[in-house]
C-alpha cells in the first residue's frame, strides 16, 4: 500500500507538470522583514526567515538596559476591532505633529523607548509615539525574536499601524522613524499615512521594492545602511534607489562602513561614530519636515 501511495503521488505531481499547473498556495499572510539571507531570497515568508538560524545569528542579543525616563504606555483602537498599545510622550504645547517610532525584530523593549525620548527631547513640540507591534511580547534572544517574528500576520501589522495613524487624530501630519524590522514598518508606515507623510527615515530596514507601491509615497525617505551587512546587501539598496528613481521619489542613502545594528547602543555591534553622525542627519531631516 505504501509504494501504491508513493506511485500515485508521483504520477499526480508529474501530470499536474505536464498541465503546467500547481499545486494551490494558501494565502500568504506575513510580510518581509529587516532582511533575508541569501539562500532566502527567492522567498517571501516570513516565518522561514524567523525561524532559519542564519537569520537569528545577523542578531546578537542586545545588552542589557533599563529605561527610566518619561512617556506613558497608552492603548488605542486597531482597526481588526481589537487594540493595540504604544509608547507616548506627548507634545508639551498642543501640537499636530507626530513622530510614529519603530521597533527592532526585538520588540518595544526599553532601548526603543530611549530612542524615544532622545528624538522627543530634540524635536522639542513634537509628539512621539514608539508603538508596541508585538501586542506586549519583547524578547532578549535571537531565538526569542525569531519566534515574535514567526507569529506576526501582515494584517494584524498593517490594523497596529492604521490604528496608530489614527489614534494622532485627522489633523495630524507623520514622519516615521525605524530600525532593522522598525526600518522597513518605517517605509510602510509612510505608505499608509497617504498625504499626511511628511518625512520617513529607514535604518538598514528591508525596503519595498514594489515600483507601483513606492508611487504612492507623498513622502521622499532617508536610509542609512551599513556596507558590512550581510541582510540588508548593499545590492539591495541599490536596487531601492533604482525603484525609487522608477516611481518618481526621492531617496537619500547614506552608506556607513558598519554592520547591521550599527545604531543601537545596546547592540555588541554598536558603532558610536556612524551612530552619532546617523543621528544628527535624522534629526535635521525630521526638524526639517516636520517644521519643529
Amino acid at each position: 500500500m505504501k509504494i501504491v501511495f508513493i506511485t500515485g503521488l508521483s504520477f499526480f505531481m508529474s501530470l499536474l507538470s505536464l498541465l503546467n499547473l500547481k499545486p494551490a498556495q494558501p494565502e500568504e499572510t506575513t510580510i518581509p522583514v529587516c532582511h533575508v539571507p541569501a539562500k532566502l531570497l527567492a522567498g517571501n515568508d516570513m516565518s522561514a526567515m524567523a525561524a532559519d538560524p542564519a537569520f537569528q545569528r545577523l542578531h546578537e542579543a542586545p545588552l542589557p538596559f533599563t529605561y527610566t525616563g518619561a512617556g506613558d504606555m497608552v492603548k488605542f483602537s486597531t482597526s481588526d476591532g481589537q487594540s493595540a498599545n504604544g509608547f507616548l510622550l506627548k507634545a508639551k504645547k498642543p501640537s499636530n505633529k507626530w513622530l510614529l517610532v519603530y521597533q527592532e525584530w526585538w520588540g518595544l523593549n526599553d532601548n526603543i523607548k530611549q530612542q524615544a525620548e532622545t528624538f522627543y527631547n530634540d524635536l522639542k513640540d513634537v509628539n512621539v509615539l514608539a508603538v508596541d507591534m508585538y501586542d506586549g511580547k519583547v524578547a532578549t534572544e535571537p531565538a526569542e525574536a525569531g519566534k515574535l517574528m514567526q507569529g506576526a500576520n501582515k494584517e494584524r501589522l498593517s490594523s497596529i499601524q492604521k490604528g496608530a495613524i489614527a489614534y494622532a487624530g485627522p489633523q495630524a501630519e507623520f514622519a516615521s522613524v525605524g530600525w532593522c524590522f522598525g526600518g522597513m514598518l518605517s517605509l510602510q508606515s509612510a505608505l499608509l499615512e497617504g498625504q499626511k507623510a511628511k518625512g520617513c527615515v529607514v535604518y538598514y530596514g528591508r525596503p519595498e521594492q514594489d515600483v507601483e507601491k513606492l508611487k504612492t509615497l507623498d513622502t521622499d525617505v532617508l536610509g542609512f545602511f551599513g556596507s558590512q551587512d550581510k541582510g540588508i546587501t548593499p545590492e539591495s539598496v541599490k536596487t531601492f534607489e533604482e525603484n525609487m528613481q522608477k516611481a518618481g521619489k526621492k531617496v537619500t542613502v547614506k552608506m556607513y562602513d558598519a554592520g547591521h545594528g550599527f545604531a543601537n547602543p545596546s547592540n555588541p555591534v554598536y558603532n558610536k561614530e556612524a551612530s552619532a553622525d546617523a543621528y544628527k542627519l535624522a534629526l535635521a531631516y525630521l526638524k526639517d519636515k516636520l517644521k519643529a
